[in-house]
Parts: C-alpha cells; sequence; structure tokens
C-alpha cells in the first residue's frame, strides 16, 4: 500500500463516477498507482483479479493488487496494519462490521453517496449507512435459504413451515436410518436468529439501532428457541457435531434431504451432483409467512488510511458495473448488488426469502453478538434452560 430459471432484473446503467477528477471511463493520465486490495480466496480473489486486469486496461496508471485477508478477518487486521502504515486501499467487510469500522475511524465514507444509492438494491443502501452517512461500496447481497434435493423431497412437500419440516424429518429418519430428513449448523447465530423473529420481533428492534435492548432474550425469542430445542427430536446430533462443514457436507453427499444455507453454496452442491431446489424458509409456529432471515451486504470499503482515497473508490465503483456484477456472480454465485440480469435456477427462492429478510444490524455492539448468540445456541439444542442462556446471551452483547 502507497499509504434454468431467468431472473431478469432491469438493467440499470453504470453510474458516471468521477474521483479526484478522474475520468471514470479511462481513468488519470497521471503517475502510477498500485491499489492493494484486501479480499477472500475461493473465488471472491479471482474476481479481483480479473475485475483488476479490466480495470486497469481502461485505466493504464492504476495497477491492482490482491492480498489474501478473509472477510471475518479485515476489520480486526486493518485497525492495526492501517495506522501502521501496511494496510490495503480498498478491503472487503460484512455490512456488520460498519458500525465497528466507523466509530474507529477506519473507513472513508462513500463518494457520491445519492447516487450510489439509486445504483444499488436498497438493502444494500440501507445496510451500508451508519449515523445517517453511506460508507463502503456493495458487491454482493446474500442471504440463506431452504435448500432440498429433489430426489428425496417431492416439489409438492417441501415444507412451508416448520411444523412441516419437522415432521417429514420424522417420518424421513424413520424410513432411511443414519440419513436425516433435516440439518443444519446449530450452533451459528447466523441461522439460528431465525427461530427468535416471530411477529415481527427484531435484534436490536425494528431499525436494528436499539442499544438499549438486543430482544434477544424477549417472550417471542424465547418461545421460538423452545421450538429450536424442540428439533432436536428429529435431528438427535450434540451441537459439536452440527457444525457448517458436517451439515454441507451431509447434504453435498445425500445423506440429509434438507439444509439451510446459502447462494455460496450453490456451485459445490451442483459440483457434487446434487439436483436441488431452493425455496424461502418455513414460517415459524403462530406465523404465516417465511421466517425472517438475515441479510448482509458485502462490501469493499475504502481505507482511511489510504494515500489513493480517489483511486481506490473509482475502482470500488468499477466493480458495480452491470458486467463487473455479472463476472462475480459467474465466478462466485453471489447475489448481484445491483439490479442486473443473472441465469439460474435458483435465484428466485433466494429473492423471495429476501422480502423477508432483514439487514444484519451494524452497530458496535453486534461485534459481541456472534460469540454470545453462537454459544448460548450450542448451550439450548444440548438442553440447557433457554430462559438462562438468553439473559446471559442479552448481556454478554449489553456488556452488563
Amino acid at each position: 500500500m502507497k499509504k434454468g430459471a431467468l431472473i431478469a432484473l432491469l438493467l440499470v446503467p453504470a453510474l458516471a463516477f468521477a474521483a479526484g477528477g478522474q475520468d471514470s471511463a479511462t481513468g488519470s493520465a497521471g503517475k502510477k498507482v498500485t491499489l492493494t486490495v484486501w479480499e477472500s480466496d475461493k473465488g471472491p480473489d479471482e474476481f479481483i483479479r480479473q475485475a483488476g486486469a479490466a480495470f486497469t486496461a481502461k485505466n493504464p496508471n492504476i495497477e491492482i493488487k490482491y492480498v489474501h485477508v478473509e472477510l471475518g478477518d479485515a476489520a480486526g487486521q486493518i485497525a492495526l496494519d492501517g495506522p501502521a502504515g501496511v494496510g490495503p486501499d480498498l478491503f472487503a467487510a460484512p455490512h456488520d462490521k460498519l458500525g465497528e469500522l466507523a466509530t474507529g475511524g477506519h473507513v472513508l465514507p462513500s463518494q457520491n453517496a445519492d447516487a450510489l444509492r439509486r445504483q444499488v438494491l436498497g438493502a444494500c443502501s440501507s445496510a451500508l449507512t451508519f449515523g445517517g452517512k453511506m460508507y463502503g461500496y456493495p458487491v454482493s447481497a446474500e442471504t440463506y435459504a431452504l435448500f432440498y434435493n429433489k430426489a428425496l423431497v417431492k416439489e409438492n412437500e417441501v415444507p412451508k413451515t416448520w411444523d412441516e419440516v419437522a415432521a417429514f424429518a420424522k417420518k424421513y429418519n424413520a424410513a432411511n436410518p443414519g440419513k436425516y430428513g433435516f440439518i443444519m449448523d446449530v450452533g451459528n447465530a447466523y441461522y439460528t436468529i431465525v427461530f427468535t423473529t416471530s411477529d415481527g420481533n427484531r435484534l436490536f428492534g425494528p431499525t436494528g439501532t436499539d442499544t438499549s435492548s438486543t430482544n434477544i432474550n424477549s417472550p417471542k425469542s424465547i418461545k421460538g428457541m423452545q421450538f429450536f430445542q424442540n428439533l432436536r427430536s428429529v435431528l438427535n446430533v450434540p451441537s459439536a457435531d452440527l457444525t457448517t462443514s458436517v451439515a454441507d457436507s451431509a447434504f453435498a453427499s445425500g445423506t440429509a434431504a434438507m439444509h439451510i444455507t446459502g447462494l455460496w453454496n450453490v456451485v459445490p452442491f451442483k459440483d457434487a451432483g446434487v439436483d436441488f431446489g431452493v425455496a424461502p424458509l418455513p414460517a415459524l409456529p403462530g406465523d404465516a409467512k417465511p421466517a425472517a432471515s438475515f441479510s448482509g451486504t458485502r462490501a469493499m470499503f475504502v481505507s482511511a488510511y489510504s494515500d489513493y482515497p480517489n483511486e481506490a473508490a473509482l475502482f470500488a465503483q468499477f466493480l458495480l458495473s452491470p458486467e463487473m456484477q455479472q463476472l462475480r456472480f459467474k465466478i462466485t454465485g453471489a447475489l448481484p448488488a445491483i439490479a442486473t440480469k443473472v441465469d439460474s435456477p435458483y435465484m428466485g427462492g433466494f429473492l423471495a426469502q429476501l422480502d423477508y429478510a432483514f439487514p444484519m444490524p451494524s452497530i458496535p455492539q453486534m461485534g459481541a453478538y456472534w460469540e454470545a448468540m453462537n454459544n448460548a445456541s450450542k448451550n439450548i439444542w444440548d438442553g440447557a434452560d433457554i430462559k438462562k442462556e438468553l439473559d446471559a446471551c442479552n448481556a454478554a452483547i449489553l456488556g452488563k
């Protein structure tokens, strides 16, 4: 650093974006600049390399240097490497880290924010707004849904409610010893939040900004986690043996008929030869609509420590062009952050679920949520007292 079915959405023109007086199409003819970009591997890395080459072809004086830093590690690492002058100019991070990044002074506000909001999906612009300002440039959106193996679950039998999931799994397990009608990572707060969302109950309130109460131990949350705990009767496996990798492997091998996961598993499951479909999440007891899931926005943030913030913003904006968003979808399977055209027999299920998803809160307190809720979820699955676990989770998140 120097400091199958076609889901056709309207194409939006690339946003006219001039950073620091540069021409957004050709770049400046100024001095040579190397931008260091942090991103994860296994797909996003290849996207950055290909996008970087395309960007440099338009802006010959700007070179893109990819450095592997995992998405979940970037927020912590920028706080150390940025001030030391060895960090990136641009880095990928999930939007729920925004509060931490913004209050820490590690990222710069988005350039041309009003135009950017008009270009990207509304869920993405909302997710990247903190304290009335927009930060970062969304490169993909995500949520999760119900994956089902078409060889094991008939299309007209895909459960619409969690009660139907439990009934199917009970019947399926009895007829198929050693296999599972349903599986998920029960110790992952990204997924288990689903069971706390009945009747509009939301983490940190309706807008995700209420720091006085998490709602994680509300009566609605307790009732939902009671149902979650009761699912142990149809998935009698300890939480320690129900990790994401275990659940993914079970579905990929045909050992599990249904699984809760996201777009990132479309390519691996296709490569494994599974004929699967994707449907919205089942409704919780008492609700008529699909259960609410977290929605996430993966963003590229311009480092506050960069010597080249305008050039970094220019590259980030380039990643939002229809061509680059389609390239990212082709390489990673990630849902585009703009309205653009993609071909996928699975996209309908995710788009339907997004109608019921809500952005992960991005306030600083969210940083404590993950470990606290992961632990509570594992303990509850393994039979612990639900109210005590959720009370402890609430206290840990709020620092009480």
